[in-house]
């Protein structure tokens, strides 16, 4: 991806961030891929990866972190997100402060003290640690561009298509936002009736 979408992406994913509570990787299998977004491991995106190649989402949280479990529940529990990136992502959920070593794209990747989290979570954001950020990659796992922040669904759905349809290869991210129009809609969450006292 050209410099100018990255700036683009850069300016547009400024936003305040929140720390709080825990939170826990969803994990689901292949046969819910429809309503779920199918979360698999570094190791197995390389080996997808060789015999069929794909755009790459990489979610980077930590267990703290409060609008990572936002993003969970509002943004990647959307059936029309979910069923968007399994079928034009690998997506990777990838806990930053992660103490053991792995290996990716054959390098050994692990804790970094001074940042406070593993080396590919420092590589991949820039050095700049705010959580959530959402890493999209092209084919091969190249061209990492980080979206800092919660961003609700319709915003996700502008970064998603941008690259998982292709558009980045002809269009300029500041031409094709400004012509964008969301299909996705945000699911609200279920009222809960509130209590008739007796007798009324």
């Amino acid at each position: 991806m050209k410099p100018a979408l990255l700036l683009a992406v850069a300016f547009i994913s400024l936003t305040t961030m929140a720390r709080a509570d825990d939170r826990k990787a969803n994990k689901t299998t292949a046969t819910n891929t429809k309503k779920e977004v199918e979360w698999i491991s570094f190791e197995e995106a390389e080996k997808r990866m060789q015999k069929q190649p794909r755009k790459v989402w990489i979610d980077i949280y930590t267990g703290w972190c409060g609008w990572c479990k936002v993003l969970d529940k509002k943004v990647f529990a959307n059936p029309e997100v979910a069923k968007y990136m399994n079928e034009k992502f690998y997506s990777i959920k990838f806990d930053a402060e992660r103490q053991d070593s792995f290996v990716f794209t054959g390098k050994k990747w692990g804790f970094m003290p001074e940042y406070r989290a593993n080396g590919l979570a420092v590589q991949l954001m820039g050095g700049q640690m705010s959580y959530p950020t959402s890493i999209m990659m092209t084919e091969g796992f190249e061209n990492p561009t980080p979206i800092g922040g919660y961003k609700p669904v319709e915003q996700m759905e502008m970064f998603m298509k941008y690259v998982g349809d292709d558009i980045y290869k002809t269009v300029k991210f500041e031409d094709y936002m400004k012509d964008f129009k969301p299909a996705w809609k945000e699911v609200p969450e279920p009222v809960t009736p509130a209590t008739v006292p007796a007798g009324h």
